[in-house]
C-alpha cells in the first residue's frame, strides 16, 4: 500500500508574443504563482533561461491517491492549456514512494 503519489509534468511553453525576456519572466512568474496557488505545486523553471520565447518548466503535484492525482494533473495540464502562450507536455509520469 503506497503512502501517496507524486505526479511530475515536463512542459515546454512558447510565448510567441513575448518580445523580451522580461515578458517572458512576467508570465512564468504568473503561471508559477497560479500553479501553486491552484494546484498546490512547486515548479522550476529548468530549460532555456535565457531565450525569451521559449521555457521549460518541470511541475511537482502530490496527493494521496493515484486517481485524484491524475484528476490534479488534468486539471494543471487544462489551466496551461487555457493560456495566451502554447503548451507542449513534454513528459507525465507518476510515481509512488519506493517505486524504482
Amino acid at each position: 500500500m503506497s503512502s501517496g503519489y507524486v505526479g511530475i509534468l515536463s512542459v515546454e511553453l512558447h510565448f510567441p508574443e513575448a518580445g523580451s525576456l522580461k515578458d517572458k519572466r512576467q508570465h512564468l512568474r504568473s503561471a508559477k504563482a497560479q500553479l501553486h496557488n491552484r494546484f498546490g505545486a512547486s515548479v522550476a523553471e529548468t530549460a532555456h533561461h535565457d531565450v525569451w520565447q521559449r521555457s521549460r518548466l518541470v511541475i511537482a503535484l502530490t496527493a494521496g491517491e493515484a486517481n485524484a492525482l491524475e484528476r490534479l494533473m488534468n486539471s494543471a495540464e487544462r489551466y496551461l492549456q487555457g493560456q495566451e502562450y502554447e503548451l507542449a507536455v513534454l513528459e507525465r509520469r507518476i510515481v509512488a514512494p519506493g517505486d524504482e
